[in-house]
């Protein structure tokens, strides 16, 4: 009952290089560690539901996921946001692209998105 954001994201050499790989600075739940090093990504579930048919269980369900990518510079969050869209894409579909924005409190750039996944029971 969880999209494979972090499986997908992993695979992806582009993002290891934009996120890194001990650890892969892609988190669950919104939130990212305290102290975490720049850039990281946050993933949470924002919608989905089983695809219900008449006369069966369901097979798949449905997922809709907000990425967050937070960054040092404008550069570096586009960046690693290309390299998790790239990484999605062949599996998923980007519904939303949510803008971009700086954090008041920290001066983080980030890059919001989101991606609809079908996942198999």
């Amino acid at each position: 009952m969880t999209p494979p954001v972090f499986a997908t994201a992993f695979a992806s050499a582009a993002v290891k290089a934009a996120l890194g790989t001990s650890p892969c600075r892609v988190f669950p739940f919104g939130e990212a560690p305290q102290g975490v090093m720049l850039p990281y990504a946050v993933w949470q579930v924002v919608g989905g539901g089983p695809e219900n048919y008449l006369g069966q269980v369901p097979d798949l369900d449905e997922f809709t996921t907000q990425v967050d990518v937070y960054a040092a510079t404008a550069t570096a969050a586009r960046t690693a946001a290309k390299a998790l869209r790239d990484a999605f894409e062949p599996v998923a579909h980007v519904t939303r692209w949510g803008g971009e924005s700086r954090d008041g409190e920290t001066g983080h750039y980030r890059y919001s998105f989101d991606v609809e996944w079908m996942v198999g029971r």
